[in-house]
């Protein structure tokens, strides 16, 4: 009886097309981020709805890669919109110089210049297609309520309560009091700190802290 032959094991070896899926896979997510960065660019030089050629173009890839990374333009707003939010979370989360209340309430005022300013052609990006966008519509309606519960958070229970107080506040800390100031009536940034600074602290007097 002949002995049996050894049996030859050969141990499995990573299939070649790893690597390559790992290249693509880079690859994939660098054009992405061209694509995202593009967009940002071109909304920041103020194209308010850049054409998904323009995108194409600047971010140096094919027409056919921004649609195969974004279904539609909308997909490509709410990502830019993400990389704008994070953005916004680093003034937010500054803690407030000011010991007081009434000190903390008017370096709002500061804090957010520095935010509309940097936001400012992406917010009129965003305006324009926000009607037609629900993702859009949320986020905004996301940053109306949270700068809302930061004023609320900053005053005294009793200014808190004064609903025209309150409501006239919330409308002079606003993007769109900041825009009005900065473009229709033609204001500095400077200057415009400087008027809203005054109006926000004739609405404080009077308030006292409980």
């Amino acid at each position: 009886m002949n002995a049996p032959r050894a049996i030859k094991v050969e141990m499995s070896t990573p299939a070649p097309a790893a690597p390559d899926a790992d290249g693509r896979r880079r690859r994939s997510q660098d054009s992405r981020a061209r694509i995202v960065q593009a967009m940002l660019e071109l909304v920041r030089a103020g194209e308010t709805s850049p054409a998904a050629e323009l995108v194409a173009d600047r971010a140096k890839v094919g027409l056919r890669t921004v649609f195969r990374h974004f279904n539609d333009m909308d997909s490509l707003y709410r990502e830019m919109s993400a990389v704008i939010g994070a953005e916004l979370k680093d003034v937010i989360a500054q803690p407030f110089k000011a010991q007081d209340w009434r000190g903390r309430v008017l370096e709002l005022v500061q804090r957010r210049a520095s935010a509309y300013e940097r936001i400012a052609p992406f917010r009129r990006a965003a305006d324009v297609h926000r009607l037609r966008s629900q993702v859009l519509e949320a986020d905004h309606a996301r940053f109306i309520a949270l700068a809302r519960e930061i004023l609320r958070r900053e005053l005294p229970a009793e200014a808190a309560r004064d609903k025209a107080r309150f409501e006239a506040l919330d409308m002079l800390l606003s993007f769109e009091a900041w825009v009005r100031l900065r473009r229709d009536q033609g204001l500095s940034a400077k200057r415009t700190i400087e008027a809203l600074e005054l109006t926000v602290a004739a609405l404080l007097d009077g308030v006292e802290a409980a």
